[in-house]
């Protein structure tokens, strides 16, 4: 290793040094010239955004667990951090051993949202590193990346040199211990690259080994495999059993208030409630839980070992947990006698949710959360949300005599079929919720936000055909709610059209989308989800220098016989699957949740499938 760069000279003239010191409670610090391999983990936007994220608290244990191999942080630096940097020559680095990255053998990204794209380049670069795979020879570390955006890598073949695909507790270990293998005899990083290629179960896909090809309209015409035992289709790596994984007992704890300051136990992964529009839902099936137990003993071991005054437990449904009503019980208790605020996002509203939330809050109730998603029933069926109005206002009346003071509401616009009627119900919604009130006992004052969010279409799930609106196709609908919502008591919020439309042209994006991310990075892009930072004049011109038609990745409707960019992953459930749910949304016809039977997603091909068993029939 080379030496330590110093970065004490910096520290006195930035905003929140502790983001780049490191030496928090429970960090590992190992010595990187007795290691194999040293990995760093990057998240590429700043500290407090990071440290919120759970699966990098999850992958750090485990890599750290291993003899001879080391995991370290990173993460994008502030822009007052980078101008120092900058006009210094000084290098991005690791927070454990300020390791500069050049000096690791791999650097992983994680891949959460689109709009983190630009840091990813951003940090390479400052790093020192080439930012196109081809660039790089053996004197750089190897560059991976996975996560929920990496089910369409595309965008960003160009940069990486191996996606992981799918769960990453098993395949990143696997490939640290190859890679060390490798590195052990003198091989080449290419004869890494075609082992990986190769491999199977892993969820590896190296971009180098595939070309895509273009008809004279611009689709894809065919894949082409450089290397031809390189595998046609690329499966994702699954972890059948959650409780047969480490999860972290002693989380790092950080040095400032991140985003989600808390304990946080993961209690299930997957879902099965099966909205159209959610890619999570998909890419993270089938469901596998943990053991009560298990979290038991988790959630107590965290809160010793970190001090947190707070646990929060994480899944997309909380509720839907299959023993949810003993685990919170039990967690109740638990808080209430050690004095930690219990969190428990994402609940179903029914009586039990409300005496669990009654329990926990307490007098003080803080504003219950609600996702209708869409305005009206028709809408709602469109994407397979699943509940009623009756079920909404119901929770809302419950709500206000059980003394809630204020509700939000969260909705999306651009849904596929979506008219003006169905903006007119979101205003209906929130004006019959103000009437509930009204016509309660409770008196006194009542408060409503609704935000709506821009939909916007993702690859491996039924709406990946449909086409995104325009940004002056949002900017009308925003317009046009804002006037309908001028209601006393009533907030709006909503999301920033040209962000939508870019994280549009991201999300559906093939190789081509990644000249139109190096133009946008040479103009200077960079934390582009922040409505600060974001620039649409800057996206606008890098789209032209690129020679790219945004409404050709974002807006337009794909052809339901179309090669898509992403075809070439395996998510679990069947593109079949995928296309009949599209139609069945084109008829607005519901299809239930898969734990009152199975709805042959496919899922279940290779995998056991806790309501479907292995290769179940379709009945649908």
């Amino acid at each position: 290793m080379k030496k330590k760069p110093d970065i004490t000279h910096f520290l006195n003239k930035v905003d929140k040094p502790a983001r780049y010191i490191g030496g928090e409670k429970n960090s590992i610090v190992k010595n990187p010239d007795e290691q194999d391999i040293v990995f760093g983990f990057a998240f590429p936007d700043i500290y407090e955004i990071g440290m919120s994220y759970v699966g990098m608290q999850i992958l750090y244990n485990i890599v750290n667990d291993r003899e001879g191999i080391s995991c370290e942080r990173i993460f994008a630096p502030g822009t007052d951090m980078e101008e120092l940097m900058r006009n210094e020559d000084f290098p991005l680095f690791t927070l454990e051993n300020k390791i500069p990255l050049t000096d690791l053998d791999v650097l992983g990204f994680t891949l959460q949202y689109e709009m983190s794209f630009t840091n990813i380049l951003n940090m390479l670069e400052l790093g020192g590193i080439p930012l196109k795979s081809k660039e790089r020879d053996e004197t750089y570390p190897l560059i991976i990346a996975g996560g929920p955006c990496a089910f369409n890598p595309e965008p960003l073949a160009d940069f990486i040199d191996i996606f992981v695909i799918g769960d990453g507790e098993e395949s990143l270990v696997c490939v640290l211990d190859e890679y060390r293998k490798y590195k052990k005899n003198g091989d080449s990083k290419e004869a890494f690259l075609q082992f990986a290629s190769k491999s199977s179960g892993l969820g590896l896909y190296v971009p180098k080994f595939y070309n895509e090809l273009y008809k004279e309209d611009g689709t894809i015409k065919s894949y082409e495999k450089t290397y031809n035992e390189a595998n046609d289709i690329i499966e994702k790596a699954m972890i059948q059993d959650l409780d047969s994984q480490d999860f972290p007992m002693n989380p790092i704890v950080p040095l400032i208030e991140t985003v989600h300051d808390r304990a946080v136990v993961e209690t299930f992964r997957g879902c099965t409630r099966g909205c159209r529009f959610c890619q999570a839902g998909i890419i993270y099936r089938p469901i596998r839980e943990r053991a009560k137990d298990t979290i038991i003993n988790i959630s107590k071991n965290q809160l010793k070992s970190t001090g947190h005054d707070e646990l929060s437990i994480l899944s997309l449904s909380t509720s839907d947990y299959s023993q949810f009503e003993p685990l919170a019980t039990e967690l109740m208790d638990y808080c209430k006698k050690e004095n930690v605020s219990l969190s428990l996002p994402s609940l179903r509203l029914d009586t039990f949710s409300f005496n669990v939330l009654e329990q926990i809050q307490g007098y003080k109730k803080s504003g219950l959360t609600f996702a209708p998603e869409a305005g009206t029933q028709r809408l709602r069926d469109v994407i397979n949300k699943g509940i009623t109005e009756d079920d909404i206002f119901d929770a809302v009346s419950q709500a206000i005599e059980l003394g809630w003071r204020s509700v939000k509401l969260y909705f999306m616009i651009g849904l596929p079929t979506e008219t003006y009627d169905d903006l007119d119900g979101i205003a209906d919604i929130a004006r019959k919720i103000m009437e509930i009130h009204r016509d309660s006992s409770m008196g006194g004052r009542f408060n409503i936000t609704v935000s709506v969010s821009n939909f916007v279409p993702k690859a491996h799930t039924p709406f990946q055909w449909a086409g995104q609106n325009t940004i002056d196709n949002f900017r009308d609908k925003h317009r046009y709610l804002k006037d309908k919502l001028r209601i006393k008591g009533v907030k709006f919020n909503y999301h920033d059209d040209g962000v939508s439309v870019i994280e549009g042209i991201l999300a559906r994006g093939d190789r081509r989308v990644g000249e139109l991310l190096l133009e946008a990075h040479k103009l200077g892009c960079k934390f582009d989800g922040w409505s600060e930072h974001f620039s649409k004049e800057k996206w606008d011109k890098a789209a032209v220098n690129a020679g790219i038609d945004g409404a050709f990745f974002a807006q337009r409707p794909r052809y339901e016989d179309e090669i898509l960019p992403w075809d070439k992953i395996d998510s679990g459930v069947t593109k079949e699957f995928l296309r009949k749910e599209w139609e069945r949304a084109q008829e607005c016809l519901i299809t239930h949740d898969c734990r009152y039977g199975c709805v042959g997603c496919g899922v279940n091909r290779k995998v056991e499938c806790k309501w479907g068993g292995i290769y179940a029939k379709d009945d649908n």
